[in-house]
């Protein structure tokens, strides 16, 4: 049952999961989505402040082939990045990596979590997302089908929070928000359901990994 599950979800690439109770018993898990370019620490720290914080009983990261938002250049190929996030996490148990958008014929994310929707039925899901997304989140393709489809935790990050409080998506869904006293309650809220979570922060960014990689190293 374990390897027929992991195989509809996620196809023939991706590595075993492990626990997969939270596929047959309707638990909790909370779905970061991203290109980790590369993955690091940040990400590893946002699940966990989300899972603690909701009480959620494991954490996918959805590794993207290609974010229809930002331009392919500076990508690392997909098979490196998805090992990447995995030697990261390796020993996370609560944590998978997963391959699953590059069996999909979409890289939408509202088609990813109609797909997921249906083929796990009974399982709660979280929509993970930094400040840094909500702020723009009005630009993705569906992105109201995506605040009704399931409930969403917004985990601060510098220098966004502001911007993403304030933002077309956070007004237009101001009467949804849900206040941080009730984040163990929010898996099973009916959506469209959001909280801000704020968080302790971890400087690294993909961002600032990639520009210390590509700058030239002084001669020791």
């Amino acid at each position: 049952m374990e390897g027929h599950l992991h195989q509809l979800a996620f196809g023939g690439k991706s590595e075993p999961m492990k626990p997969t109770a939270s596929l047959v018993h309707g638990l909790t898990v909370g779905l970061l989505g991203g290109s980790f370019n590369p993955a690091h620490g940040g990400h590893v720290e946002m699940s966990a402040a989300a899972r603690r914080a909701l009480g959620l009983s494991r954490v996918w990261w959805l590794v993207s082939p290609q974010n229809p938002l930002k331009v392919a250049e500076g990508y690392q190929p997909f098979d490196h990045r998805v090992r990447h996030a995995r030697a990261l996490t390796k020993g996370t148990r609560w944590l998978t990596v997963t391959d699953l958008e590059a069996s999909l014929p979409s890289r939408f994310t509202a088609d990813t979590l109609a797909h997921l929707k249906e083929r796990f039925p009974k399982t709660r899901f979280v929509w993970l997302m930094g400040a840094d997304n909500l702020a723009g989140f009005h630009h993705w393709d569906r992105w109201e089908e995506i605040a009704k489809a399931m409930p969403i935790c917004v985990v601060s990050r510098p220098g966004y929070d502001m911007a993403a409080l304030k933002s077309v998506a956070a007004r237009r869904l101001a009467s949804s928000r849900v206040a941080l006293t009730k984040a163990p309650s929010l898996a099973k809220a009916t959506a469209p359901a959001w909280l801000f979570l704020p968080t302790v922060h971890n400087p690294l960014s993909a961002t600032a990994l990639r520009a210390e990689s590509d700058s030239p190293k002084e001669p020791l």
